[in-house]
């Protein structure tokens, strides 16, 4: 029973590395040879788990070849448009200056009921409103509809408008990250002192903190427990 436990570890912390070296990745939006090495790591990793008569070797070895394979397709599809495009492949437009491709929907088997889901998931339920739709390697849609049918901006309309970036977070869950007040050139007794004119005494009272471009600081306390 222990072995099985350590055996079952061991393979689950020798995926897990496996899949974070490969990168930061939704599952929808992988390429086609890296869903292929996902599938057969996770076949690898269920063999020796489930017949102890098997090395644990003899999963390990093989999900770090299939690493291996992965990580070297990746670094040539970097450095060669062609290996990327026979690799990936390239995207494919299906409706161009407003008129649907038929015969590039035909070559992928690609039907219109599909085409005008994935508009709707887009919030186009009108396919006379795009422009351009491309299918694009990782089987998304991206869409561009017609310049009448965009949101208007602040462009559109010379309005002038200040600048947004990020805000920094500050402390979750009672955490303060130091290195993201240093970045901002504040310190912690800053933060301590701010906090402290809202009434809040000990920053592990607090869920989220966080400060936005404009000097505004946000902040939320956890709840109480009884």
């Amino acid at each position: 029973m222990i072995l099985n436990l350590i055996r079952t570890l061991v393979l689950f912390l020798v995926v897990v590395v496996a899949i974070r070296i490969m990168g930061k990745r939704q599952v929808g939006k992988l390429q086609p040879y890296e869903l292929v090495i996902i599938v057969m790591i996770a076949e690898l990793a269920s063999i020796p788990m489930e017949n102890i008569g098997i090395p644990l070797l003899s999963g390990v070895i093989p999900i770090l070849t299939l690493l291996f394979i992965e990580v070297t397709i990746s670094y040539f599809s970097l450095k060669s448009e062609r290996i990327r495009g026979f690799v990936c492949g390239t995207p494919s437009v299906l409706i161009e200056n407003g008129k649907i491709i038929e015969k590039e929907m035909s070559r992928l088997r690609y039907n219109i009921n599909d085409l005008l889901e994935q508009l709707r998931a887009k919030n186009f339920p009108n396919v006379a409103d795009i422009e351009f739709a491309i299918l694009e390697t990782s089987g998304e849609i991206s869409v561009i509809p017609k310049s009448q049918k965009r949101p208007i901006n602040p462009a559109d309309l010379n309005i002038p408008t200040k600048y947004e970036g990020i805000p920094m977070t500050l402390i979750i869950d009672g955490y303060v990250f130091e290195k993201n007040l240093g970045k901002v050139n504040l310190t912690k007794d800053w933060l301590k002192g701010e906090l402290g004119k809202f009434g809040i005494q000990d920053v592990k009272q607090v869920l989220l903190a966080s400060l936005d471009t404009e000097g505004n600081l946000f902040y939320q306390l956890k709840s109480r427990t009884v």
